[in-house]
């Protein structure tokens, strides 16, 4: 039996049975590994000797009486997590040897639940692109057509996952970065609630690896199923045992609803500041279709939605503020330069985010006092509604384009060309509060292409948009392995 495109949850099983041995597993995803990898480009890292060790201690502590979550099961990590002998670079060439002394505390706590790591999956420079390539490793390929992009920064580890490399990944999200992959290459992600899971040691070279609180940014999991990502996210969960850990435990709430029928809904399909593409317009119908057909009650407009484009404004200028945090004084004094010289009528994303790399401390605040006066929003918007049904970005995976400037980028969106970075606003709506968001697949564009989209939930009830997202698995189908 070939066991690569199994769920972890039937690996799970089959090893409890005495079906298989995680050693037999481990050989298998290896090989898949070595026979496809060359076209894929998806694992950068391997790490194959420790694997075949860590599996046949598995199979010995499973012999021995020891369960676990993930004993035996093989899984795969985003090159940007540290693990001990293994090089993290980020993709930055001036770091292509950095090789951390520990691993990161998601590394610890796959290992814990027993999992075989294979090795590390690609990502794109800095984590900061909707792709994953960079000097170091070469380019990551859709599996589903290769001269497309398998989306970013977690493209490594969706189209691992889409390939049957290793059943679960772990990746991480401040734009879009677990989703967007999902989407492109057909599987399942779920961006935690923010702080929800534990980040240290998810960190750029050479930096030390320190209990931060980051903003925007999670960790989460990867899987080709909704329950393998609750399996996967109960492993995640937890604050960091150096800090908030020391006197605190997770306790997430159970879902609201168990049946499908009992879900209040709000589909959107639509933004103010980028049209949503047919493709994608078509798999938010569909979800929503099925939704309605399980009897679950479906809205498309209420006042309770806090407004689309301030999310949007706020969104980039968090965002951007951070990312230039630590750009270089004559870089950042050209910044200030450009900043200055743009018109006060200018009000396009493209000036947000200009204006947002030299904000001061004031501004930040201001806007954070705003991003406060949102969730307070949500909040209301979620005492009404379940969830929230909307795209991921406005179109399936785009062609690779590598153009050094990003800003040069253009996103097609059914023959109409628009800034590159402005796909970005259906990921920041959940983002931006720090709300939990469970991508999920949708069907396919007219071309054969996965089509996903996200579900969002209410801050820290994860597990509502994971029970919806797998209630609408058996209504609509889910993963489908690349023809």
């Amino acid at each position: 039996m070939e066991w690569s495109f199994q769920t972890a949850e039937e690996l799970a099983a089959a090893l409890r049975a005495g079906d298989v041995t995680s050693a037999e597993l481990t050989d298998e995803a290896i090989a898949r590994i070595e026979r496809d990898d060359k076209v894929i480009n998806a694992i950068c890292v391997p790490d194959f000797d420790r694997a075949r060790a860590a599996a046949r201690g598995a199979d010995q502590a499973r012999a021995r009486g020891e369960v676990r979550p993930l004993l035996g099961i093989p899984v795969t990590v985003k090159e940007s997590y540290n693990m001990a002998g293994l090089p993290t670079t980020w993709g930055m060439p001036q770091h292509r040897d950095y090789v951390p002394a520990e691993d990161a505390v998601q590394v610890s706590r796959l290992k814990a639940a027993g999992a075989v790591v294979l090795g590390k999956t690609n990502v794109p420079l800095g984590l900061q692109d909707i792709q994953s390539f960079n000097e170091i490793y070469g380019t990551t390929n859709n599996p589903w057509e290769h001269d497309r992009t398998p989306g970013g920064s977690s493209g490594g580890s969706a189209a691992a996952l889409a390939s049957g490399f290793g059943a679960l990944s772990i990746g991480s999200d401040l734009a879009g970065s677990l989703r967007t992959p999902a989407h492109f290459c057909g599987i399942y992600a779920h961006k935690p609630t923010l702080g929800l899971a534990a980040t240290r040691g998810m960190v750029a070279p050479p930096a030390p690896a320190l209990p931060v609180d980051l903003d925007l940014a999670v960790v989460g999991p990867m899987a080709r199923t909704a329950r393998d990502l609750t399996l996967l996210l109960d492993v995640m969960a937890g604050p960091d045992p150096l800090t908030l850990g020391k006197a605190h435990n997770v306790a997430l709430p159970p879902a609201r609803h168990e049946r499908l029928g009992d879900f209040r809904v709000l589909v959107l399909n639509e933004h103010p500041l980028i049209p949503t593409g047919s493709a994608v317009r078509a798999g938010v119908n569909r979800v929503a279709d099925a939704l309605a057909d399980g009897g679950a009650r479906v809205e498309r407009h209420t006042p309770l939605l806090p407004d689309l484009t301030e999310a949007a404004m706020l969104y980039t200028q968090l965002q951007f503020s951070g990312s230039v945090a630590r750009f270089p004084v004559d870089s950042y004094e050209q910044l200030v330069t450009r900043a200055a010289g743009l018109s006060a009528d200018d009000q396009s994303l493209d000036a947000a985010r200009l204006r947002a790399m030299v904000f001061s401390h004031r501004d930040w605040i201001e806007a954070n006092n705003r991003r406060e006066l949102h969730r307070h929003g949500w909040r209301q918007l979620f005492a009404e509604f379940d969830a929230v049904v909307c795209p991921i970005t406005p179109t399936p995976a785009f062609p690779h384009d590598h153009n050094p400037n990003p800003l040069e980028r253009r996103i097609d969106i059914d023959g109409v060309e628009y800034p590159y970075f402005d796909q970005l606003v259906w990921a920041g709506l959940a983002t931006m509060p720090g709300l939990p968001a469970t991508a999920i697949p949708a069907g396919r564009s007219p071309e054969g292409l996965p089509v996903g989209v996200q579900l969002i939930g209410p801050m820290f009830e994860d597990r509502t948009p994971l029970r919806l997202a797998e209630l609408l698995e058996q209504k609509i189908g889910g993963f489908q392995a690349p023809r």
